[in-house]
């Protein structure tokens, strides 16, 4: 079944002589569950691509349909809201509120849209990312594996429709970047999770179901590297 799917999505920036086509014409589908992972060299456009997808800025033309919402159809405020629902956004450099403890920071999510926190499945997504004995700490008291295991939480707690993450590993060292990536593949694989990873790290990539590639704003490939049968009905 497709979660998202995405057309004609191109990203022009400044006009005229000195205008950047940062993306040129994407078209693509993911189906639910799949783990789709988006290559290229630095400045392809692969970061820009994952910004336009979670609703962080706006297309200059295309459409991206999420879940079968029209994404760019919605008002700021409605926008914000659905990202917040429905898309688990995961960062490089985690991103989390400083002054805001582990139990806050994964929780926010919900607190802003003013729902109950589902104690059972909190426990849950804090056991498995092993997060029990720092739930009172705050970001500056946390290792960086640690507060990207809190952005992970906090992109789980919502149950969204996708997870996107943004070179996830990509402050860590090798053996922290790789427990974060079998902890993404546990929000994959077991929580049934659909995830879209943008790496420069080959290794990573060929972990996923599939692989794009992105060159100078364009989709040079898209390859099936394992077919796990995900997205059928």
């Amino acid at each position: 079944m497709e979660i998202l799917r995405v057309e004609n999505l191109c990203k022009v920036y400044g006009e005229g002589e000195t205008a950047v086509k940062a993306l040129d014409n994407i078209s693509f589908s993911v189906n639910k569950g799949e783990f789709v992972a988006i290559i290229g060299p630095s400045g392809s456009g692969k970061s820009t691509l994952l910004h336009l997808l979670g609703g962080v800025d706006r297309p200059t033309s295309g459409k991206v349909f999420i879940d079968n919402t029209d994404i760019y159809n919605l008002n700021e405020t409605k926008l914000a809201i659905f990202r917040r629902r429905q898309i688990g956004l995961i960062y490089q450099f985690y991103n989390l509120i400083p002054v805001l403890d582990v139990t806050e920071n994964i929780t926010l999510p919900l607190l802003l849209d003013n729902r109950k926190v589902n104690k059972k499945q909190f426990d849950e997504v804090i056991e498995t990312l092993g997060l029990e004995k720092r739930l009172d700490h705050l970001p500056n008291q946390l290792s960086g594996g640690q507060q990207q295991r809190v952005s992970i939480g906090r992109a789980m707690i919502t149950n969204p429709a996708i997870i996107m993450a943004d070179e996830p590993t990509g402050n860590l060292d090798r053996k922290t970047g790789n427990e974060i990536i079998e902890l993404l593949k546990v929000a994959n694989e077991i929580y049934k999770e659909t995830l879209i990873v943008i790496t420069h790290d080959e290794s990573i990539a060929l972990q996923a179901d599939r692989v794009i590639t992105i060159e100078d704003g364009k989709i040079a490939k898209d390859e099936v590297i394992r077919n796990r049968g995900v997205g059928v009905n």
